[in-house]
């Protein structure tokens, strides 16, 4: 088979993968489709914060028995299996709408997008054989999966101006047509499954568990943990920080997490392409070298302008550490993938960890004992970096 041939292969093989980073990013829409709810149920801002959990509790009880599980199912069938899901949330309230159909999509939403995060990621390694290309790979999946996050709230305002407020849940199947979409260019592209070493079986808990007894994997769980961690606090202080300490409106203060996710999105494209010529290890320690001098800027100097510009450099600098983290987790059993997918992927838990004691920290000592959670997080980040325990450079 001639080399040109091989190319075109593998591109169509990838594209409908990489598509499926954009559905990834549909649960993003529900910091912003909150605001509806609320109006909408005359709900209470306490019962009004029970929906970002009703999407993110699933990675905590999910991602390890959906790892198991597609040892059984095979990787593309699994990712199937989580459009699918999504698809049922998108289109529920448009069947029934009342208060309990949309706690229930936003559920669907939330188990279908594990579901995706467990088995699209490996996924990818069915395609990507060459190892320096998967972290450019996984970090190209992040850039569409941050564009999606970005045009979720304008697909929710698009509802509304066509539709009026009472009709926003019109969004949902939006996001369905999408969803459908992405599943039948998966399910017409023919990708090879992958080969799974010894008999297939159903593996328990403690079985990938017990991974965690490698200290190398073990490290790189943590990193993945406090990474999103870093990721959530600080989109969670930004906004309240420059309120504090510069006397902005909530509207005038909006412009900082805007610019932390343009960043973000900047900062992974570009590392899409850094990291095909440029080696992991390097580009992880300077990264997260640039983004302590950020923590301690926005710490330690309370200037507008070096605030803005510190809440855009974390972003920008910690970009590509997810994707860098998986694929060497991924890389340290190749073997046991998909075990540790899902094992990593109960990491992103941390997000919903850090940013509570962040919001006990700024009780305590004020915004910028928020910010001391964040400088916590970057420093293992750091220590993850430079540590001489990962044996998978």
């Amino acid at each position: 088979m001639n080399r040109g041939l091989m190319k075109r292969i593998y591109v169509i093989e990838l594209l409908p993968i990489l598509f499926g980073f954009f559905i990834m990013g549909f649960c993003d829409i529900v910091g912003f489709s909150s605001d509806y709810v609320q109006r909408a149920f005359d709900w209470s801002p306490a019962m009004t914060g029970f929906v970002p959990s009703m999407v993110f509790i699933w990675f905590l009880f999910l991602g390890v028995p959906v790892g198991n599980l597609m040892n059984l199912w095979g990787r593309k069938n699994t990712v199937l299996l989580g459009m699918a899901v999504t698809l049922v949330g998108t289109f529920l309230p448009l069947l029934v709408y009342n208060s309990v159909s949309c706690m229930a999509a936003y559920a669907f939403l939330g188990i279908g997008n594990t579901v995706l995060q467990v088995s699209l990621n490996p996924l990818l390694t069915n395609v990507v054989c060459n190892q320096r290309h998967l972290a450019s790979s996984l970090t190209a999946g992040q850039v569409i999966k941050a564009i999606s996050s970005f045009l979720g709230p304008e697909i929710v305002l698009l509802a509304v101006l066509h539709w009026g407020d009472d009709k926003w849940y019109y969004c949902f199947p939006i996001l369905g047509c999408f969803t459908l979409l992405s599943a039948v260019w998966l399910v017409v592209t023919p990708i090879e499954r992958e080969k799974i070493a010894g008999k297939m079986q159903m593996l328990s808990l403690k079985d990938t568990f017990s991974l965690l007894h490698d200290k190398t994997l073990f490290l790189l769980f943590l990193g993945i943990f406090f990474v999103v961690g870093l990721d959530v606090s600080t989109n969670f202080i930004s906004s309240k920080l420059m309120i504090v300490r510069f006397g902005l409106t909530a509207e005038e203060a909006k412009l900082a997490p805007q610019l932390y996710f343009l960043s973000r999105t900047i900062g992974a494209l570009l590392g899409t392409f850094l990291l095909v010529h440029i080696s992991e290890k390097s580009y992880f320690r300077v990264n997260m070298l640039a983004c302590l001098a950020s923590v301690c800027m926005l710490m330690w100097i309370e200037n507008r302008i070096l605030n803005l510009f510190a809440i855009a450099g974390i972003g920008f600098f910690a970009s590509s550490v997810f994707s860098i983290i998986y694929s060497l987790s991924l890389r340290t059993r190749p073997d046991k993938a998909n075990q540790i997918s899902g094992l990593v992927i109960t990491a992103i838990a941390g997000g919903g960890i850090v940013t509570p004691l962040m919001g006990v920290a700024i009780d305590w000592l004020g915004i910028t004992g928020g910010v001391w959670i964040s400088l916590g997080c970057v420093l293992f980040l750091c220590f993850c970096a430079f540590s001489q325990k990962l044996k998978c450079w």
